[in-house]
């Protein structure tokens, strides 16, 4: 059975009470969802997408369905540094934008523009360009301009739209260094960022992976019904702890490999995933499996991104042939 509370459709979704869902199927590589919030003259959105064309049309039906929206957008919330979720900043103009203080700092180090220059090195890249490819091949960086959060927080944060409160807490680093939840506790609604995927393989960049279990179980402990994942379908608490199973599975599986001295890689091969083998990206075993490694053996250095996608690449492609 799946996961999902409502058909996994591309395009709005009226959650009611002023709160609605943008769905991206089919959840995978950079086909992330996002929200918004509106209540009185006051709207707030939640992430921004990958690349213009796609925040352009979002936010167009997102005008269409919401007088409030139709205007100016008054706040967009940031819920991580994955340009999947904040590359379209630059169309929401006059904004406040909000976001972790460990987000803004992740994003003020990026360069906007990798990704277009490792679309251009792809075909020279070979099985790495060949999974790039895979992934990435749909969007269009070539023109995205970095647009910064004005605002930052840690910790906590409450912001009201027109008469709803909306609670921000940061619960990073788990996905990356700065995860944030936007829960609106009047409708019993949380947008969750990337700490949840539905029906995909979450991706551990950051950690540690105790910090997103207990993010999962933040969220199981609140009043909420309707739970919109970073990827993936609309979802509920059955979906929450579905990610914790997962995490807490993928640790443990870890931990004795990396106790009977096998290789990371050698564990990511080596760990069954039938338990979860209807969720998509499977590969992101690798980097679950990397990153684990390096928090057992009490190594802080973050992990290159370079050498974590040659490990999905490698594996994807092994896995496919």
């Amino acid at each position: 059975m799946g996961l999902g509370t409502r058909p996994f459709k591309h395009g709005l979704h009226d959650l009611g009470s002023g709160g609605f869902a943008w769905l991206q199927p089919d959840g995978s590589w950079g086909w992330s969802n996002a929200g918004l919030i509106v209540d009185g003259d006051q709207s707030l959105l939640v992430d921004t997408l990958f690349d213009k064309a796609l925040t352009a049309d979002m936010l167009k039906a997102m005008r269409r369905a919401s007088p409030t929206a139709a205007g100016q957008f008054d706040m967009l919330v940031n819920t991580h540094a994955n340009g999947d979720h904040c590359n379209g900043n630059e169309l929401v103009g006059g904004a406040e934008i909000i976001a972790s203080k460990a987000c803004a700092e992740e994003l003020a180090a990026e360069n906007p523009r990798m990704m277009q220059i490792m679309r251009e090195r792809a075909p020279d890249m070979g099985e790495v360009g060949e999974f790039f490819m895979h992934c990435f091949s749909t969007f269009d960086f070539s023109d995205i301009n970095h647009v910064l959060p004005t605002r930052t927080f840690e910790g906590e944060l409450q912001v009201n739209v027109g008469d709803k409160a909306v609670l921000l807490r940061q619960v990073g680093p788990a996905h990356t260094a700065g995860d944030v939840l936007a829960y609106v506790p009047d409708d019993g609604l949380i947008f969750t960022g990337d700490i949840l995927f539905i029906e995909g393989h979450p991706i551990l960049w950051a950690g540690p992976v105790g910090n997103w279990v207990a993010a999962c179980d933040y969220m199981l402990g609140l009043d909420v019904e309707t739970v919109v994942p970073g990827h993936g379908p609309i979802t509920d608490k059955r979906g929450v702890q579905a990610v914790r199973d997962y995490l807490t599975y993928i640790e443990a599986e870890s931990r004795a490999r990396f106790d009977a001295g096998m290789s990371a890689q050698e564990a990511a091969m080596d760990i069954s995933l039938a338990d979860f083998d209807s969720w998509g990206d499977s590969e992101r075993i690798a980097v679950n499996v990397s990153v684990l490694y390096k928090e057992f053996s009490g190594d802080t250095e973050p992990a290159s991104t370079a050498d974590l996608f040659a490990l999905m690449a490698r594996l994807h492609k092994t896995r496919r042939g």
